[in-house]
């Protein structure tokens, strides 16, 4: 068992097409990989019932799911109002309870300070057995001051997780690409906050297109990842890239470099890289 998670944002990209274990659907080849994956779909729809146990029945009793509460819960209705939504959602989502990793609940930079007591009551209402990480947007969650006290006491009251979202790499060069230019449109670009607590870290991290400028905005993660692994937690590290469709390369390089300081990690069992044009 890794002392840490490794995953992306998807179970399946045409990109990756001869890079995964040969065998089995997607999600199968895609778990021999990697043990965890975030649930980006639930967001915009929610699965059926029998998909959920078809998903079961894909991956070994180690891996993880870190699926998104709905938009209809998070964004369009702030969290209030919503008990009868996250039941309905909880319910569906029910055979994968046991191969289940922290609930993401994605809130929009519409969601301040303001809002804290709905974010606490929505938590409170959870069952014991159902862990959550929390990502904010709104900036005075980065501001150091007392929305963000706030926000970081009630979180540590919970045991639970702030989301590190780094989109540091993203941003650090004028897009040069279309691929590019949209996902800095899309993503955030927030401070990265790092709120230490007993339960297990999310790392999100949104790579530079270009493969190797990515080392020096991953050589601190390393350090952290370790550490916390030494500490007795198990760290969920998610690799995205403006396109996708690199992210396995991007995996296979953060891996590597982590090896460098835990050498008792095991390759990742990655097909050889094909050569993709513009990736180095």
């Amino acid at each position: 068992m890794s002392p840490y998670r490794l995953g992306c944002p998807q179970w399946q990209h045409a990109g990756w097409h001869g890079r995964l274990p040969a065998g089995g659907g997607p999600l199968v080849r895609y778990s021999r990989v990697f043990d965890c994956v975030e649930g980006n779909t639930t967001f915009y729809a929610t699965p059926t019932q029998s998909q959920c146990e078809q998903w079961r029945t894909q991956v070994g009793d180690d891996f993880r799911f870190q699926f998104k509460f709905p938009r209809a819960v998070t964004h369009d209705r702030l969290l209030a109002g919503t008990s009868e939504l996250v039941d309905e959602f909880l319910d569906i989502m029910a055979p994968l309870r046991d191969v289940m990793g922290p609930f993401l609940l994605q809130l929009p930079a519409a969601f301040g300070p303001d809002h804290l007591d709905a974010l606490w009551a929505f938590l409170d209402r959870l069952p014991e057995s159902l862990p959550c990480a929390v990502e904010v947007r709104h900036l005075a969650f980065f501001a150091k001051g007392e929305g963000e006290h706030l926000l970081n006491q009630g979180l540590r009251e919970r045991n639970t997780t702030r989301v590190c979202f780094d989109s540091r790499a993203l941003f650090s060069q004028v897009a040069s690409d279309a691929v590019t230019a949209d996902a800095q449109r899309k993503k955030p670009q927030v401070p990265v906050h790092v709120l230490p607590m007993e339960a297990d870290p999310v790392i999100r991290f949104i790579g530079h297109p270009q493969l190797e400028v990515n080392r020096i905005f991953l050589r601190p993660w390393v350090k952290r990842v370790s550490e916390w692994a030494a500490a007795g937690l198990r760290p969920y590290m998610y690799i995205h890239m403006p396109d996708n469709g690199h992210a396995l390369a991007l995996a296979e390089l953060w891996h590597g470099m982590l090896q460098e300081v835990m050498s008792d990690l095991d390759s990742l069992p990655l097909e050889r890289e094909v050569n993709q044009p513009g990736l180095f």
